[in-house]
């Protein structure tokens, strides 16, 4: 019960609140409205201004778009700015307050998107007036106060919006702000040479432009607004897709670390094919998103060796046959692993296959090219050449010359050709510790918290 009373309580504050600005606005409205009458302001065109407020209810009912958080923008500022340009500020209260009418909301919200309009249609008559009263009759004129009339009326509205959307308790009024400043900073540049247009047309050529000239107006706006929409949608597509890659390397890194836990001879070694992996894709002109890829899998692709019998990892002596056998089999095991993954099926794919062979010779399934994904075809010749450069507890690393030799001369029968000539294009280039997968772009967690890290011949930048 003292839940529910709580919740009655806030209800309570928050309808006096509303209730409270919304005679606070009312008020305002009637006053200036009162004022701009005793200071001899007219209403200009009875006929246009009718006109143009319906247009701005039907434009306000037909034409919202959506933006996050319960806020939309709609298409009616052409006409609410037009009547400020052409006719001052109270036709132009008359034509925004009268687009709030078909806002589909309860009746005390309604009334105060009405008088909070009428105040903004009065401060952007208001702000038309006094530029256009600094320069000559003619297009100069009407670019000025429609620059004006626009740049108050975004600004007014964000405000009296962003207030409202507070009081109503849909959020923080800077949430809604900072929602609305981006259509804002797009929208002058876009609405003043339409809006004088629009209004040299109705001025000296003739009112009856009004009608050929707003409906493809109002359609350029609705335009406008779906183009803003869709790019913010695309920043927080590419937003949401950046903080899924530093998921998945940070999942990726977790795992490796109870691996190279496990094994000390091998710590390190997931880190140095993940890089080569990925280098060998930018050589080979891949795609950015496969050299990520690439990336990932280079840090997941021995995961399977976790489901090894202890010991068969630190054996310091040769394999035998059935332990060879089982080491064999640590592919199979990482693919099951990473297959209960959601994002990571073709992860788990490519690593099945990073021990298969150009010749069909390799393991699991003797896969042979062009069957094998060309991932494991990068990732088994950057495995084998770290591999072969490592101190293992059976032997002593190889010079990197030597290693390189034997990538050249497995060629055509384990190795892919175009993916060896373009590691050995990229070691020819590089210095020692990049061949041999030292300094600090080699530990695992170096090009983690989006750092930039060098990695011998290359800059590696991990979002």
């Amino acid at each position: 019960m003292q839940v529910f009373r709580k919740i009655h309580v806030e209800f309570v504050d928050l309808s006096r609140s509303v209730a409270s600005y919304l005679a606070a606005v009312a008020l305002a409205t009637a006053a200036v409205a009162v004022g701009l009458m005793l200071l001899g302001v007219g209403i200009g065109s009875p006929i246009a201004v009718i006109s143009l407020a319906i247009i701005a209810a039907i434009s306000e009912w037909r034409g919202r778009i959506a933006l996050r958080g319960g806020l939309t923008v709609s298409i009616s500022l052409f006409p609410f700015v037009f009547a400020a340009v052409l006719f001052g500020p109270l036709a132009a209260m008359v034509v925004f307050s009268a687009s709030a009418l078909t806002i589909n909301i309860a009746l005390l919200g309604r009334l105060t998107y009405v008088f909070n309009r009428a105040l903004i249609g009065a401060l952007t008559g208001c702000a038309a007036a006094v530029v256009s009263s600094l320069f000559d009759t003619g297009a100069g004129e009407l670019v000025a106060a429609a620059t004006a009339a626009v740049l108050v009326a975004e600004i007014a509205d964000a405000g009296f919006t962003s207030l409202t959307y507070a009081l109503r308790g849909l959020g923080n009024w800077t949430d809604a702000a900072g929602e609305l400043l981006p259509v804002i900073a797009a929208s002058v540049p876009f609405y003043s040479p339409v809006v004088a247009v629009l209004a040299l047309a109705y001025r000296d050529v003739s009112p009856w432009t009004l009608a050929l000239f707003f409906a493809p107006a109002l359609a350029a706006q609705r335009w406008f607004l779906m183009y803003q929409e869709q790019r913010r949608l695309t920043g927080d597509l590419q937003t949401l897709n950046a903080q899924l890659r530093a998921a998945n390397l940070s999942f990726a890194n977790g795992l490796i670390a109870t691996l190279d836990a496990r094994d000390e001879y091998t710590a390190g070694h997931s880190a140095a094919v993940a890089i080569y992996a990925r280098d060998i894709a930018a050589r080979m002109a891949l795609d950015e998103e496969q050299q990520e890829l690439a990336h990932l899998c280079g840090l997941v692709h021995d995961i399977g060796k976790i489901g090894l019998p202890a010991g068969l990892l630190e054996k310091p002596g040769a394999l035998t046959l059935d332990e060879r056998r089982e080491m064999q089999r640590h592919s199979e095991i990482g693919e099951r692993i990473l297959a209960n993954v959601d994002t990571y099926s073709e992860i788990a794919s490519v690593v099945r296959h990073h021990h298969e062979r150009v010749d069909g010779q390799g393991y699991p399934d003797g896969l042979a090219d062009p069957e094998i994904p060309l991932l494991s075809r990068i990732i088994a010749v950057a495995d084998a050449y770290n591999a072969m450069t490592s101190d293992r507890p059976y032997r002593d690393a190889m010079p990197s010359r030597v290693a390189r030799l034997r990538l050249a001369q497995a060629v055509e029968s384990q190795f892919d050709t175009a993916v060896v000539a373009a590691f050995e294009a990229i070691l020819a280039g590089a210095n020692e510790d990049y061949r041999l997968a030292r300094g600090r772009a080699f530990q695992r967690n170096a090009s983690q918290d989006g750092e930039t890290v060098g990695a011998g011949l290359l800059s590696v930048a991990v979002a």
